[in-house]
C-alpha cells in the first residue's frame, strides 16, 4: 500500500500549521495517529511519541528503526511569513518545521508504508515520529527504544540532502566552579575565583585532544557561558563557568571527562552522559546500498536523536541542515518526493543483498 508523496505532503502542511515546541507536540501526535489510523496501520503512542511495526512484524528477525521527529524550535524574530501557515511558492513549501524535520519524518513515513505489507523483508520495520528531540528531552525516543523488540539499525531523519551522516558529533555540557577566598577589594587579601577560572579557560581554549576521528575530526571544546562576583568592591569566593563539549568517537564521553578533571582545577560536574557520538562501518549493507546509488558519506556536527540510539545508525533525509531554525524556512516538494524515492532504492538494495533465511 503506497499512494506517492501527495498524502505525506498533505499531512506535512498539516503538521506545520499545528505548533509542535518541544514538550508541547500532543496536537501533532493526534495528526500522526490519524494518519496512520486512516491508512490501516495499527500504531502505539507513548506520551507523544507515535510508532508504529510492520503488518508481518516476527520476533526471530531483527528490526530497522526509522526515526524522525515531529517538534520544533520556536520560531526566531527574523520571519517574515507566518511560520505556522504553510504556502506553497515556486515549489517550495514554507513554514516552521518543514525542513526540520518534517520533511524527513513524512518521507520515512512514505518509505514504511511502502514496505509496510511485505511479507518478504529480512527483518522488522518499527517507523517512530518522535517528540523533544530539539530539546534532548528524556520524554522523546528514550523510552521508545526499549519497547522495540531485536533492534539491529536505525535511519534517522534529519535534513541531509539524502547524503549519508554515518558519524555525528555528540554532546556533553559541563557546568564548572572555581573556588577562591572572599576578601575586601581594596586590600591584598583573599584568592580571586575568577584569575582561577581563567587558568582553565585558557586550557579549554588551547588544549587539543590527541587522537582525531576519520570523520568527526577534533574534540571541540567551547566556554559558552561566565557568572562571579556580586558587588564592585569584594573579591569573589567562587567562579561559575559553562563548557560545551562536542565529542567524536575517538573518546568515550569518560574517557575526555578524565582528561578534563586531570588538567584543570575547577569543579567539574557534566549535566548528562546521554548524548554520545556515534559511527557506522561503511560496510554495512545499508551504507553500501546507498554508495551504489552515488550517495555520499560525511560526519555530522549537528546533534540529533542518533545521540540516544545504542545500535549502529546512519542519519540521511531530504532537505538541506542549512536551513534549520531560519528564518521563513522550507522544503522543496520535490526534495520529499525525491527522498521518498531515494529512500525507498536504498531499502530495496539492502533487502536483495541479505538472504531472508540467513537472518536469525
Amino acid at each position: 500500500m503506497y499512494f506517492g508523496s501527495t498524502p505525506f505532503v498533505h499531512l506535512l502542511t498539516s503538521l506545520i500549521a499545528t505548533p509542535s515546541f518541544s514538550r508541547e507536540e500532543e496536537r501533532t501526535a493526534d495528526l500522526i495517529a490519524d494518519f496512520w489510523d486512516i491508512q490501516g496501520v495499527a500504531a502505539h503512542r507513548l506520551l507523544n511519541n507515535i510508532y508504529a511495526f510492520n503488518r508481518y512484524f516476527d520476533e526471530q528477525k531483527p528490526t530497522v528503526l526509522l526515526n524522525s521527529h515531529h517538534d520544533t524550535v520556536k520560531p526566531n524574530a527574523g520571519y517574515t511569513r507566518d511560520p505556522f501557515m504553510p504556502a506553497t511558492e515556486n515549489g517550495r513549501l514554507y513554514g516552521l518545521g518543514s525542513n526540520d524535520a518534517g520533511g524527513p519524518l513524512v518521507s520515512l513515513m512514505a518509505t514504511f508504508l511502502y514496505f509496510w505489507d511485505r511479507n518478504d523483508l529480512p527483518f522488522n520495520l518499527c517507523m517512530a515520529a518522535t517528540a523533544e528531540e530539539e530539546c534532548s528531552g528524556k520524554n522523546g525516543i528514550e523510552p521508545v527504544l526499549p519497547l522495540i523488540p531485536n533492534l539491529q539499525f536505525a535511519i534517522v531523519g534529519e535534513p541531509t540532502q539524502m547524503q549519508l551522516a554515518v558519524a555525528e558529533k555528540g554532546l556533553m555540557v559541563l557546568d564548572c566552579t572555581a573556588f577562591g577566598v572572599a576578601g575586601h577589594a581594596a586590600r591584598e587579601e583573599g584568592d580571586n575565583a575568577i584569575y582561577r577560572a581563567m587558568q582553565d579557560i585558557a586550557w579549554f581554549r588551547t588544549f587539543e585532544f590527541p587522537n582525531v576521528s576519520a570523520f568527526l575530526g577534533k574534540i571541540k571544546m567551547s566556554v559558552t557561558v561566565i557568572e562571579a562576583g556580586q558587588q564592585h568592591n569584594v573579591v569573589p569566593d567562587r567562579c561559575r563557568f559553562t563548557v560545551d563539549v562536542r565529542v567524536t568517537d575517538a573518546y568515550t564521553l569518560e574517557e575526555i571527562l578524565a582528561v578534563i578533571r586531570q588538567h584543570i582545577t575547577s569543579e567539574v560536574a557534566p549535566r548528562s552522559v546521554r548524548l554520545r557520538p556515534s559511527a557506522v562501518d561503511l560496510q554495512h549493507p545499508f551504507v553500501q546500498a546507498g554508495i551504489r546509488l552515488g550517495r555520499q558519506t560525511y560526519g555530522s556536527p549537528t546533534l540529533s536523536d542518533q545521540a540516544l540510539i545504542a545500535c549502529p545508525s546512519v542519519k540521511v533525509g531530504p532537505g538541506d541542515s542549512a536551513r534549520s531554525h531560519t528564518a521563513d524556512e522550507y522544503i522543496e516538494i520535490e526534495e520529499i518526493t525525491a527522498g521518498i524515492e531515494l529512500y525507498i532504492k536504498m531499502m530495496e538494495e539492502w533487502v536483495k543483498s541479505i538472504p531472508l533465511q540467513s537472518n536469525k
